[in-house]
């Protein structure tokens, strides 16, 4: 049986060996937490790499993304879908081992990582969709919800701010089966650390409310193993275990050194490194013994079978909430007649035709959907007043009594961001999560994660243009909009009035393949008329919601706020004897996904003369307008005043539309 040294040292040949062959890549971080990735994951993780989607496996999440090796080395020697051609393949085109790990890429990679301190905030996100799980589905003598999440974090994740706000949630929510450990290296890109990170970091966490296990040798087995039994020991708390290591272990010239942190070690190096770490194989060469020693295979089956036993056991007691369990956390499925009574609620919705803000559509939809799913979890940054993203059925998530479906972010957008990541790529809930439209500038690169990875995450911003008012320019999103639409895979919706904001909740609900945007506002919007078709055809992105006698002169596309608007100058155009088409597209994306048929019949290209509008960045409607078209938009910040008086200002009245298509159609 090889030794634990041994074991370790395939994960640094490897690890260098790849980035040899790529002539790029992290070496040192892979090489550095050898020793500490042997002993989590032969002594401890509970997987199975013949089933990486087991509901009750241990996750393990490597925030220090760029030390992919790592990752990639543990799935291949353990018994993965990912063979040594792969490894060989490191950071080429079209390979399963990317440069960062990518989610959907490589068997048994949790989350795609990377940006730093996102890794360790899905982490997070993941422990406490455990710690959910559990108290809604776990009763005595039967936990069928009983995992840990282990995380790997580096420097550079913990100088992140968005590390501080994750892990000081984590520890007022007391989430016990969250470990992490800090490869405390002292090395970053730019050399030694202590240079501009002297952070105590395990007071730090103390402050959090962590159990910290300080001066751990992240090369001695036996104290990894012990910090590690300590960790599990702790069920009240997270845990960060802080492992003093060297970068590039093993590298007589170039470990403890900025050298090896981004760059190949060379190939003269990599001899050195065989000679000092007694391995005497070739690149990419691995003993079976070696092989043998790592291998996770049995160890999982065994561990996934007695899972089902306990899960058998657990439906014999509990029918209700076993087949509960199998159609959200095994099968991942919504309810059979959700869309169903979702559509009856559009309906009504329309029957009723009421005046609210687009945030109040919002939360009447919540209370129509929320009794329907107990999947549902939503949270808020510190505004669900606001927001209004409390609906009746909402209990929040506490410490002691996590079996609620509402948590309280706190004033923290990106790490509830990220975290509702964690939340759907664990299982078990649809995720959404609030804060106003301008703050999502906090949490952006969260938001490209979620599309990035096409993870379900809802994202809702409320008070969505200048139209909020005096709180003026800082409050006031402009830009934002466009950054979200030009999102690959993410659907923005800016619903006109209570119909459409409850079609954007559905159709965000019920969307598995990508995140939404809600965009919602403060201010009363008109309800809008709307024959059978037009409701239907809401869910297509863009429709025509008012249309003329005969073939139109000029086409009025609009959002939100400005459809009513877009209605009236209609009116008073029609009234000049103008023929004019009203479009309502409350999701471009999922719009220019339609047939071209489709496409043609809501915007004809024989109609040139279309004027957008929308009070947000007219840049974007280009596309839609043709460059001879007209945009009544933003292309400033706004200022503090009443909305009406903003929306005047701006040109957002119906005279000024009026203008733009007058002008237009007598160029």
């Amino acid at each position: 049986m090889p030794s634990r040294f041994d074991l370790a040292n395939a994960i640094r040949a490897l690890s260098m060996d790849a980035v040899q062959k790529a002539n790029s890549g992290h070496p040192g971080a892979p090489m550095g937490m050898a020793d500490i990735a042997e002993v989590l994951w032969n002594d401890f993780l509970k997987h199975n790499p013949k089933n990486p989607d087991w509901c009750d496996r241990d996750r393990f999440v490597l925030s220090n993304g760029h030390g992919s090796m790592l990752i990639y080395s543990l799935l291949h020697l353990t018994g993965y879908e990912l063979p040594i051609e792969e490894l060989k393949n490191f950071r080429q085109m079209h390979s399963k081992t990317p440069g960062h790990p990518e989610y959907g890429y490589a068997p048994g990679v949790e989350t795609t990582t990377g940006p730093l301190g996102q890794g360790i905030t899905n982490a997070v996100g993941m422990a406490l969709a455990e710690k959910i799980l559990a108290d809604q589905f776990n009763r005595e003598d039967h936990d069928v919800v009983d995992h840990y999440t282990y995380t790997f974090m580096g420097d550079g994740c913990l100088m992140e701010g968005i590390s501080h706000e994750a892990c000081s949630l984590a520890g007022t929510l007391g989430l016990g089966k969250l470990v992490a450990f800090y490869d405390d290296n002292g090395i970053s890109i730019d050399g030694e650390v202590e240079g501009w990170f002297t952070d105590d970091t395990p007071k730090r966490f103390e402050a959090y409310g962590w159990h910290v296990i300080p001066a751990v040798d992240g090369h001695d087995s036996a104290a990894i193993k012990a910090a590690i039994e300590a960790a599990r020991a702790e069920t009240d708390k997270p845990t960060i275990i802080c492992c003093k290591t060297v970068i590039g272990f093993g590298s007589p010239n170039k470990q403890g050194k900025e050298d090896c942190h981004g760059a190949p070690l060379g190939l003269d190096e990599i001899e050195l490194v065989r000679k000092t770490l007694g391995w005497d194989h070739g690149p990419f060469e691995i003993p079976e013994d070696v092989y043998a020693g790592w291998s996770a295979v049995e160890n999982g089956a065994s561990a996934e079978s007695d899972w089902a036993a306990k899960f058998d056991a657990y439906k014999a007691a509990f029918p209700e909430l076993g087949a509960e369990f199998e159609r959200r956390v095994i099968k991942g499925e919504l309810p059979a007649d959700f869309s169903e009574k979702a559509d009856a609620y559009i309906r009504e919705c329309q029957d009723k035709a009421e005046k609210v803000a687009s945030r109040k559509a919002s939360q009447n939809s919540l209370n129509a959907y929320g009794p329907l799913l107990p999947e549902l979890l939503g949270g808020s940054a510190d505004l669900a007043g606001s927001n209004l993203t409390l609906w009746e059925g909402c209990k929040g998530v506490e410490a002691k009594d996590a079996s609620g479906n509402y948590i309280y972010y706190g004033v923290r957008e990106f790490a509830m961001s990220a975290m509702m990541n964690g939340i759907t790529l664990h299982g078990g809930f649809v995720s959404y999560g609030a804060t106003f439209m301008m703050f999502m500038e906090y949490a952006r690169n969260a938001v490209r994660m979620a599309a990035l990875m096409k993870q379900q995450s809802i994202f809702v911003y409320t008070h969505d243009s200048i139209g909020l008012g005096e709180d003026g320019p800082t409050h006031q999103p402009v830009e934002q909009i466009v950054s979200l639409r030009t999102t690959p895979n993410l659907h923005t919706w800016r619903p006109c009035d209570a119909t459409e904001s409850a079609v954007s909740w559905k159709n965000a609900i019920e969307r598995r393949d990508g995140p939404t945007a809600l965009i919602f506002s403060r201010q009363g919007l008109a309800p809008q008329p709307r024959t059978e078709q037009q409701l239907a055809d809401i869910a297509r992105g863009a429709y025509i919601l008012k249309d003329c006698d005969g073939e139109p002169e000029a086409i009025i596309i609009a959002t939100g706020s400005e459809v009513e608007l877009a209605v009236a100058a209609a009116d008073e155009l029609a009234g000049q004897g103008k023929q004019i088409r009203v479009v309502s597209m409350p999701c471009a994306e999922i719009f220019c996904a339609q047939d071209a048929e489709y496409r043609q019949q809501v915007l004809p290209i024989e109609v040139g003369a279309r004027v957008a509008v929308e009070a947000a960045h007219e840049d974007y409607w280009w596309k839609f307008v043709g460059l001879d078209g007209r945009v009544v938009g933003m292309t400033t910040f706004g200022e503090s005043a009443p909305g009406g008086e903003l929306m005047k200002h701006f040109g957002f009245t119906v005279e000024n539309v009026v203008a733009n298509v007058v002008e237009l159609l007598e160029d």
